[in-house]
């Protein structure tokens, strides 16, 4: 009995001791809620292919995160906190010291800026920039685009959010993973899980956004035109075109030089036809390996704690709204150019305008040929698609430059 009482106490002891028996006590029941969440995001990752590069690592991120004693959340969110993470400085609510884990030293490189620039150079070098500059007026549809950036900040600010929270909420409209990553871990690192994870599913879910949100603002008439071929262009506009970019918008809002430099440089080592091989490194290795680290770092911040809370509702309902007034402000710019190009340009191409490459441009050509099947407009949506990658590193210039 006493050899069978000692294995009984041993075995209580090591179940008492586990992960198991905390999801019994209150905080443990917050953190297998969120358990469940990374199964859902590693669901919609996996089953249904929404963004599944980053939405996989997130949820795998945001598991590993969660799971109790683990140690694989990340427990800070300046670079201070990172020194005195090391030092030992910091303590949890019981008032035990903390120590680093795995996921502490990886999303230095988020929080550090290192990540999301390097996401931009992998970008840039995958971009193709002709359509863009064979008309360049795509660049106000870009810029339309940006429109739900600043009508969530606003309504950010009515909803009782700080100016900096604000911002990281409504840059959520750009449709853009990475910036959305650069500018929250910049302004307000608390909310980044959050925010990380509301952007990549409004990015995944463009194909169910946008469409009746084009439908409402044009009318069949609009949708059926059939645009011309775009006039050819030569090699040394697409040299110059990344060199003069990054001068131009370097010079205008200095903390926009990061992301743009990065973007430009990509697509130059992509169009020089000196650099193929470091090119293909930036589209290939790198840029899957920083993948991979930016999303497990960033899936890592959703813990229990910061993400269970009514903030993260209303930082959804926020990125709809910014997601769809981008997609609106777009599609309006169109119709303008529509009445004053006299019909000869499609308005749904401004819906493109968002940064999601190249999928919103896959999506106005769906609307188009289904009320025209003649209609051909993806090389003509990408002109505003990728002027919204740039349109995009604009706007966090822009909210970096006033908030930062």
């Amino acid at each position: 009995m006493e050899i069978l009482q000692g294995v009984w106490e041993v075995i209580r002891s090591i179940f008492l001791n586990s992960g198991y028996a905390y999801f019994f006590t209150g905080d443990g029941v917050k953190n297998l809620v969120m358990i469940l969440f990374a199964f859902l995001f590693l669901w919609l990752g996996i089953k249904k292919g929404f963004e599944p590069l980053l939405m996989i690592p997130i949820a795998f991120g945001m598991l590993l995160a969660n799971l109790p004693f683990a140690n694989l959340a990340v427990q800070y969110h300046d670079l201070q906190g990172f020194i005195d993470l090391l030092a030992g400085r910091l303590t949890d609510s019981a008032g035990k010291t903390l120590t680093p884990g795995l996921m502490d030293f990886l999303y230095f490189g988020v929080k550090a800026g290192i990540y999301p620039p390097l996401i931009f150079l992998g970008i840039g070098s995958m971009t193709d920039f002709t359509s863009l500059i064979a008309r360049p007026s795509s660049f106000i549809l870009g810029a339309a685009a940006q429109l739900g950036i600043f009508v969530a900040y606003l309504v950010a600010i009515v909803m009782g959010f700080s100016p900096l929270q604000a911002g990281s909420i409504a840059i959520i409209g750009g449709a853009d993973g990475p910036t959305a990553i650069f500018v929250t871990s910049k302004l307000a690192p608390e909310m980044l899980g959050t925010i990380a994870v509301a952007a990549y599913s409004y990015m995944a879910l463009v194909p169910v956004i946008q469409p009746p949100i084009m439908r409402a603002l044009t009318t069949k008439k609009e949708r059926s035109v059939v645009m011309g071929n775009l006039r050819p262009v030569s090699k040394l506009e697409k040299i110059l075109f990344p060199i003069v970019i990054t001068v131009v918008v370097s010079l205008l809002l200095p903390d926009a030089a990061t992301l743009v430099g990065m973007l430009m440089l990509g697509n130059l080592l992509k169009e020089s036809g000196r650099t193929e091989r470091i090119a293909k490194a930036a589209q290939n290795e790198l840029m899957n390996i920083i993948t991979i680290l930016l999303g497990l770092s960033v899936g890592a911040t959703t813990s229990a704690q910061s993400f269970l809370n009514w903030n993260t509702i209303k930082i959804v309902a926020l990125g709809f709204l910014a997601f769809g007034f981008g997609t609106a402000g777009g599609v309006l710019f169109g119709k303008l150019m529509y009445i004053f190009s006299k019909g000869k340009v499609n308005p749904l191409i401004g819906s493109a305008g968002v940064s999601a490459v190249p999928m919103a441009a896959r999506v106005s050509q769906k609307v188009g040929a289904k009320e025209n099947p003649a209609n051909f407009l993806l090389m003509h949506a990408m002109g505003p698609n990728v002027s919204g990658v740039i349109g995009s590193a604009v706007a966090a210039g822009i909210l970096l430059t006033l908030l930062g």
